[in-house]
């Protein structure tokens, strides 16, 4: 009887299986035009902790839960409150946490600035919103004042304030940002990578180098996934996990009743499945290309077990996981002696995107491969008109299959 009351007891309280440990890392030094006034609110701390660290003023709301009306029911201790919150912040993942941080910070700054006190800082008021957001217009983008309104209603959420901003009038504040938003601020687009593009590269990589046999395998295998560059690196070489990153492990092969084979890697941390993870597959291709051949020459010369990250490779002081760093410090210095253009990592995704709708894959397949969002693939299918060139034919090239490709 008593194992079984420690066995249930041991269902509450048990340690997170994605929380991250404190980080080493030293917090940078707030530029000059970015410094907010000191605050036992406000610790310097990296961005990512930011959400979590940044108190409100006042007590949190969480520590006491309140029944209309009935006295308090329920009090949270302190200890209780940091679980809460460590909980409520594994849905969001790192980057976006950073990006949130990011807006904190610029809010803040503000407020110093405005003589805005702690207490009317949250919950915030709407004309304090409306005030801060449209004071940056016309320095910021309109897609980074979204973020930081997000990272706003992030912080409130987190620290059980309540959001009272209604949604049609914040929509159209931000609207008014982007088309204020100064050239300055927008990223020019990023070219997709091609065929062309990787043959290039491939032809001035050896490919029995070590970082050069991880580096071709980790770019086919990304083009061929339409996968983020990020989910298949590692942002620092000592900040490799088994809960966030993609392992030897994680790969797997399937085949249907027709004999033909899928790979698939299970990312177990994504940007839009912080918690799940995510699956991203390819097949093999013909030609220099091929993701499989690529890999399984990674595998020959890197060899390793199934608990080390998938493109680890063999530095001269021992195993190093593939950072995204040293990827694309090396993709430079091959553009340049191939006079390529500069080619970005998320490239790699827009070119696997491209290439395999110009194939006539359907659509909503390519939609399915990249885990793309509705919106967000219609700004692809309307930026690269080639897509589209075979169904606007006076006479379709592709039919009878464009009833087939086309999403209803």
């Amino acid at each position: 009887l008593l194992l079984m009351r420690n066995k249930k007891s041991m269902r509450f309280g048990a340690p997170l299986p994605h929380t991250a440990e404190p980080s080493s890392s030293n917090p940078q030094i707030y530029r000059v035009n970015l410094t907010p006034k000191p605050s036992i609110l406000r610790p310097h701390c990296l961005a990512r902790d930011r959400l979590r660290l940044w108190r409100p003023a006042r007590s949190s709301t969480r520590q006491t839960v309140t029944i209309e009306n009935q006295s308090p029911s329920h009090e949270v201790s302190d200890a209780q409150l940091e679980r809460i919150l460590d909980v409520i912040g594994l849905s969001w993942a790192q980057s976006t946490k950073e990006t949130y941080g990011a807006g904190l910070l610029v809010f803040h700054v503000f407020c110093d600035t405005n003589n805005v006190t702690e207490e009317n800082r949250c919950p915030i008021a709407r004309s304090l919103l409306l005030d801060f957001l449209c004071s940056c217009a016309g320095s910021y983008s309109g897609s980074a004042l979204s973020n930081y309104a997000a990272g706003l209603k992030a912080w409130h959420l987190l620290h059980g304030r309540t959001w009272q901003i209604p949604p049609s009038e914040l929509k159209a504040v931000l609207d008014g940002a982007t088309a204020s938003a100064p050239n300055t601020s927008k990223c020019p687009k990023r070219l997709p990578f091609t065929p062309t593009f990787l043959c290039s590269i491939r032809n001035h990589l050896n490919l029995d180098s070590p970082l050069d046999a991880a580096i071709f395998a980790c770019l086919t295998t990304t083009f061929y996934a339409i996968a983020r560059l990020g989910e298949f690196t590692v942002s620092a070489i000592r900040e490799f996990d088994p809960t966030k990153h993609v392992m030897r492990a994680s790969m797997s092969k399937t085949t249907n009743c027709n004999g033909l084979t899928v790979t698939k890697f299970h990312l177990p941390k994504t940007k839009c499945s912080p918690t799940e993870g995510e699956d991203t597959y390819w097949a093999a291709q013909e030609g220099p290309l091929d993701p499989s051949a690529a890999l399984d020459n990674h595998f020959r010369v890197n060899p390793a077990d199934g608990g080390a990250h998938l493109f680890a490779w063999k530095h001269t002081k021992g195993l190093r996981p593939l950072s995204k760093k040293e990827l694309i410090k090396r993709l430079a210095s091959i553009a340049f002696a191939a006079d390529l253009p500069d080619l970005k990592g998320h490239g790699l995704r827009i070119g696997g995107t491209l290439e395999y709708l110009l194939r006539g894959v359907p659509f909503e397949v390519v939609k399915t491969m990249g885990r793309w969002s509705s919106e967000t693939f219609t700004r692809y299918l309307r930026d690269h008109a080639t897509i589209l060139a075979p169904y606007i034919q006076a006479s379709p090239v592709l039919e009878p299959f464009t009833r087939y490709t086309i999403p209803p």
